[in-house]
């Protein structure tokens, strides 16, 4: 039966990896044909290039398809019937739809929240909710705040080649693996539409990663967002409580796991709130550039950033598996883990600035 599930993610996920290299490719070859306002089809971004900021379509249609070849070949389960599932591709839907406004009409940043704030609200009344202080309200409340923070954090992390593709995967991957450990059967959905994500993103990155022939853009990066935010719940924020260990151990455990995206966001927080600029605005003082500005290129943050990535996606599956059989102390390694990321990462953007003139 093991066997079985393997060779059916592993089906899964070459079928996603595909449908993305081929939607990619499309989009590509049609990228002009394709804009939506005159040039607001492309972003000007760090490597000062316009290309096509379309790949969150190859992530959003990756998504549909793979709903609908779960939905075809599943025949122990009706997927249209689980509230579950349904706030998912509603939220899902919504924050595409949110990302595709803002890459074409450059919506206002209120706007934007608002709708980021009603896919928090959809998880709450598709009880996709956190389960830290058993209390609906509160909970509830915390839900819509990580929907919002990952949405955002993510979006600003979109800043170089390959960043918040590679960040993704290995977030994804965590979740994946950590329902694994589960080991419960209604978690099978849930496995299986990661999985197809994650060759969706692999897909993207092969023309994503520097030199860039595409970027994600808002299309991409809301969506992505708002599926990992779902995960992180599902897999992260509720593993205490399914193991019945404390509750705040989950707090851990989600920092380890998102401490790429949250070390840059941390770090654009605090440098901004301390020169008196806002945070809501898009900038060239991220974790990323300033190590650019430190000496090293474009692939070199690239590699930086994958290898973080790889070391915060093991460290989190250790956690995890700590937490399962009950040695929930172990979770204070996630903060210090984070802070050995995040000191360094905090401290080259003091040392480092951009070449005046």
């Amino acid at each position: 039966m093991q066997f079985n599930f393997l060779f059916e993610y592993i089906t899964f996920f070459i079928a996603a990896l595909i449908i993305s290299l081929i939607i990619n490719k499309l989009i590509l070859r049609f990228a002009k044909n394709l804009g939506i306002r005159n040039k607001n089809d492309v972003t000007v971004r760090w490597s000062n290039a316009s290309k096509p900021s379309l790949g969150g379509i190859s992530l959003y249609f990756t998504f549909i398809i793979s709903v609908l070849i779960y939905a075809s070949v599943s025949s122990t389960e009706n997927i249209f019937n689980q509230i579950e599932f349904i706030g998912l591709i509603a939220a899902a839907t919504l924050a595409f739809g949110i990302g595709v406004a803002d890459d074409a009409y450059n919506t206002k940043p209120l706007l934007k929240l608002i709708g980021q704030i009603s896919c928090g609200l959809i998880f709450v009344f598709s009880n996709n909710t956190v389960d830290v202080f058993h209390q609906p309200i509160i909970d509830g409340l915390i839900t819509v705040i990580w929907v919002v923070a990952v949405m955002n954090s993510l979006n600003m992390l979109d800043n170089m080649d390959g960043i918040t593709g590679t960040v993704s995967f290995f977030i994804l991957t965590t979740c994946f693996v950590v329902l694994a450990m589960i080991n419960d059967p209604n978690n099978l959905l849930w496995m299986f539409l990661i999985i197809a994500e994650v060759g969706a993103l692999l897909g993207f990155l092969m023309y994503n990663i520097h030199p860039a022939k595409m970027f994600m853009g808002d299309t991409g990066s809301q969506f992505i967002a708002l599926f990992i935010s779902f995960f992180g719940i599902k897999a992260l924020w509720n593993l205490p409580a399914i193991y019945e260990v404390p509750s705040w151990t989950s707090l851990f455990l989600v920092l380890t796991a998102f401490t790429p995206t949250v070390a840059d966001t941390l770090t654009v927080v605090i440098n901004r709130r301390k020169r008196g600029d806002s945070i809501m605005l898009g900038g060239k003082d991220h974790t990323t550039h300033h190590l650019v500005y430190r000496g090293f290129s474009d692939f070199k943050v690239w590699l930086i950033f994958l290898l973080i990535s790889i070391f915060s996606f093991g460290y989190a599956i250790c956690l995890s598996y700590f937490l399962i059989i009950g040695k929930y102390w172990i979770a204070f390694f996630g903060l210090l883990f984070f802070l050995v990321i995040f000191i360094p990462l905090y401290r080259n953007t003091l040392k480092y600035h951009p070449p005046k003139g």
